[in-house]
């Protein structure tokens, strides 16, 4: 049970930290724009100086990119460390017209605030320091050691983050970790995500004549790229939703009995989830599979994009030179992404027909997760959560991919919890993102019960 002093507290100091807040959200630290002075170098600073004033040392580490922010308690051999991950960085704002206020001067309206990175991360990020500032205004001992890592590129794939963690293993050696970069299953139903999907993403390109050529004159006497483009494509999945790719099912972990039992019982409304995407049904996947499987526990391969020849207004009768396609595929618990480019390259080598010359670029990988479920650290996620919402939560996996859990796991030997405070429809990496209040308040009551169940 949470010390009751610290959750007061966080009732008591709700006005004063949501400014706070406010100010943290209202620096436009977008990684992939450039500006003089960088708000990424000023949000990092900010943070920096909010730690320090907790009495906590922390520093702004400069990585290749946009820099870190790195912090530590003083380590006391008879407690566990946590290290707490989140990013600072946020999506860019636009369309800005569909805001109903500007992204970066965030707003609380009917108990929410509006801004861009108010849950994605800044907010969910900012209830793990509303739980320390407890700890260290009620003269509470801290229950664990902390270490924080708190990067600014996770919006652009944190390309520097691995090599950032290899040149500070040391610094960032803990017994356990925690994210809060995820969701609730629903308003009212927390929830726990113990698996993510991993990612490989690719560029094909077909290109056939040195240039467009006139459709007439030289139409059924050339291979036009996307024709073939278009045709390999649809080759890429069968009548029921498989993908073709020679082995890509070989290594896919099975669901369980329980899982499946688990999911079942879950609130779910096919209809309403069609309706809140904008479709009148539901398709394109596996069709031996339930929606929830194919989304959190089945690998995917999707067309993102398609470019080539000409898409102007009126007509042009031409053969292009030639067409690409952007291919992403969403890979579970067993696999690996390394196999499937090997056999995605494959496939487009002997789909690619007689004058056309194919190309494939390889852009992300990542691997995918899965989290022990039994683990003192995850049953202390379960309890503190329980605790502070009222309700047991959900067991859920999750279809994105979140690629610093991969890296923790891999590198570091660390098992996140990956515990969220967001609702689904907080308008995510969307106009008018949003976090509601009683999350946030909640959310810093269940980082600090989970600190206290920890060292239990």
């Amino acid at each position: 049970m949470l010390d009751p002093a610290i959750r007061n507290h966080i009732d008591a100091r709700r006005s004063e930290q949501l400014e706070r807040l406010l100010e943290l959200l209202s620096i436009p630290s977008v990684a992939n724009v450039q500006a003089s002075p960088d708000p990424c170098e000023t949000c990092a600073a900010w943070l920096a100086d909010y730690l320090g004033n907790l009495g906590i040392e922390a520093r702004v580490a400069p990585t290749a990119g946009k820099p870190a922010v790195l912090a530590a308690t003083p380590h006391k051999a008879d407690k566990p460390t946590l290290l707490i991950y989140g990013h600072y960085d946020v999506q860019p704002p636009d369309p800005l017209e569909l805001w109903a206020s500007a992204p970066f001067t965030p707003e609380v309206r009917d108990g929410y605030i509006y801004a861009r990175g108010a849950n994605d991360n800044k907010g969910q990020l900012f209830a793990h320091l509303l739980a320390i500032e407890a700890y260290r205004a009620t003269g509470t001992d801290l229950p664990v050691n902390l270490k924080l890592l708190i990067e600014g590129e996770e919006e652009i794939g944190s390309p520097n983050l691995e090599p950032f963690i290899e040149s500070h293993r040391t610094e960032l050696t803990a017994d356990t970790a925690v994210i809060s970069d995820s969701e609730f299953y629903a308003d009212g139903v927390p929830a726990i995500t113990y698996s993510l999907r991993g990612l490989a993403y690719a560029e094909v390109t077909f290109t056939g004549p040195a240039a467009d050529v006139h459709s007439g004159l030289h139409g059924g006497a050339l291979t036009n790229p996307l024709n073939a483009l278009a045709a390999m494509l649809a080759a890429l999945h069968d009548a029921k939703g498989r993908v073709t790719l020679p082995g890509f099912y070989d290594n896919v972990r099975a669901i369980t009995d329980a899982e499946r039992e688990q999911w079942r019982l879950l609130p779910f409304d096919e209809r309403q989830y069609a309706a809140s995407l904008g479709v009148d049904a539901l398709g394109g996947g596996e069709t031996d599979y339930s929606v929830t499987e194919r989304r959190w526990a089945r690998p995917t391969l999707d067309c993102n994009g398609i470019v080539g020849g000409y898409a102007g207004e009126g007509s042009k009768t031409i053969i292009p030179s030639h067409a690409g396609a952007k291919i992403s595929m969403r890979l579970v618990s067993d696999q690996d992404p390394e196999n499937v480019i090997t056999a995605l390259r494959r496939f487009v080598s002997d789909r690619t027909p007689p004058g056309i010359r194919s190309r494939l670029d390889v852009h992300a990988t990542s691997r995918p997760v899965m989290l022990d479920t039994t683990s003192p650290a995850m049953r202390a996620g379960k309890a503190a959560l329980a605790e502070a919402f009222g309700k047991e939560p959900a067991m859920i996996r999750c279809g994105a991919s979140v690629p610093v859990t991969e890296l923790l796991q891999r590198m570091l030997g660390l098992d996140a919890v990956l515990m969220g405070f967001g609702l689904p429809d907080d308008n995510l990496h969307s106009p008018n993102e949003r976090f509601k209040l009683d999350q946030l308040y909640r959310g810093a009551a269940a980082a600090a019960a989970f600190m206290q169940n920890l060292a239990g």
